[in-house]
């Protein structure tokens, strides 16, 4: 649980200081609008999800896991709008797109299972598939720093995602849970680092 509130109070950190940048554009709305959710869900997550679950029923999971969705979904549009400038129109117009329905339908097939799976894959194929790749086209395109910070960021979530699912701890009282998420924290603060830098494309 605790854990889970130090990812949301970078997250919700992230949110206030890139807003109070005031940068305009797509790119930074998706971007803050990504923290603002992501701090929400952990936040949720952490409190209900895992701090006071017994009290509630398994499907409370969900706010969560919807929100945390929501979040990727964001994160990934920000993505192809910073490098749409860069591709062909039919391109950046295909994957925004594919964007939503990707969200949609993993969402259903998650809310149908409670499988917590589906996010995981949900936040893989957003991560590395969308956000890795268009932000490394970028980089090579542009050596855009902003772009190579949150190449960094999305690595370091990587390594998160390889401990929590292969359940890699420390210790009984630092487990794999709390271990990937004092990763994801360092991930967020990257990518935190590299929404500031972004150029305007």
């Amino acid at each position: 649980m605790l854990t889970d509130l130090v990812v949301s109070a970078v997250c919700l950190t992230a949110y206030y200081r890139l807003t109070q940048q005031k940068r305009s554009g797509r790119t930074q709305l998706f971007f803050r609008l990504y923290f603002l959710l992501m701090g929400l869900a952990t936040l949720f997550g952490g409190i209900i999800g895992h701090g006071f679950l017994y009290l509630f029923s398994f499907a409370w999971k969900l706010p969560g896991w919807i929100i945390s969705m929501f979040s990727i979904a964001l994160i990934e549009r920000s993505s192809i709008e910073h490098a749409k400038s860069l591709v062909h129109p039919r391109i950046g117009k295909f994957f925004l797109a594919l964007n939503i329905v990707e969200l949609f339908t993993v969402m259903a097939i998650t809310i149908y299972t409670l499988d917590f799976q589906w996010v995981e894959f949900h936040s893989g194929y957003g991560l590395l598939a969308i956000v890795l790749t268009f932000h490394g086209f970028v980089y090579l395109k542009t050596r855009d720093p902003g772009s190579g910070i949150i190449i960094m960021g999305v690595l370091v979530a990587s390594i998160a995602a390889l401990i929590f699912m292969n359940e890699v701890s420390i210790n009984i009282w630092f487990n794999h849970i709390d271990l990937s998420h004092m990763l994801m924290a360092v991930a967020a603060y990257l990518l935190y680092r590299g929404a500031r830098l972004l150029k305007d494309q």
